[in-house]
């Protein structure tokens, strides 16, 4: 038999090497999910334009994005379009999309360990905050959730930044832009700082104090996306540390 012959050793079949786009495909990637993200929240903001019989140009689009209704679905309807566009990147490399993502759950202990740093972090900037005299939370922000209270949008605002946001922001973050970043010359730590930097510039909404605040978290989440091999705790993070400044704005903030 061949197999016990030394002149024939048996075949031994290496795996595949893991199908990613690397840096520039990453990046460019990248740019085009953000693009499919940003049409899919106007898209929707568009869409109740024409509904109400609006005159479609952008005078209208900016009246009708500044309320609270429109905008939380303009962030729900900004998740599918995301996600198709992941899934088509992933697709035309012939990968996992569960793999690629690395949407595994987290043990308790990583979920545990995640949260500590979380709650020390945010804890930190609250320190800081009151320290300097500044507010916890943009002013901006305070205005529309409480507004989206008055007016019968809580339910809506909440689902829209506690769960949608987080999908969509990690999903492209700590879950394509880290995954192809980290198999190029940027390795773990250069994936970890660029993803967080990116991830910082989709906030450009705030001023500098508190980009610095969201850069400092996104390395948090970056360091435990790489520990627990988890981007379902990354979501499940993101999502509780909203939820928290949601429901403490609207309804505890007097």
């Amino acid at each position: 038999m061949d197999s016990l012959n030394p002149d024939h050793p048996p075949l031994v079949m290496t795996p595949a090497p893991p199908r990613v786009w690397k840096f520039w495909g990453t990046a460019l990637w990248g740019l085009f999910i953000f693009a499919a993200m940003f049409v899919g929240q106007i898209g929707a903001i568009v869409l109740l334009v024409v509904m109400r019989g609006l005159p479609a140009n952008l005078s209208s689009v900016e009246l009708v994005g500044h309320e609270p209704q429109a905008l939380g679905l303009s962030v729900i309807m900004g998740l599918p379009t995301t996600l198709a566009a992941v899934w088509l990147a992933i697709r035309i490399k012939k990968a996992s999309f569960v793999d690629y993502l690395a949407l595994y759950w987290p043990s308790w202990k990583q979920l545990l360990f995640g949260a500590v740093g979380l709650v020390l972090i945010v804890l930190a900037w609250e320190v800081a905050s009151r320290s300097l005299g500044r507010e916890a939370t943009p002013g901006f922000m305070t205005d529309l959730l409480k507004s989206g209270r008055d007016k019968g949008a809580a339910l809506l605002l909440l689902v829209a930044f506690s769960v949608a946001a987080p999908m969509s922001e990690e999903v492209l973050a700590r879950g394509f832009l880290f995954r192809g970043w980290s198999a190029s010359f940027l390795r773990v730590p250069g994936a970890i700082l660029l993803s967080s930097l990116v991830w910082t510039v989709v906030h450009l909404q705030y001023d500098i104090y508190f980009l610095a605040e969201v850069f400092t978290i996104g390395l948090w989440f970056g360091y435990m996306r790489y520990r627990a091999n988890s981007l379902w705790l990354t979501i499940i993070l993101h999502a509780l540390n909203n939820m928290t400044a949601v429901v403490l704005t609207m309804w505890l903030g007097g």
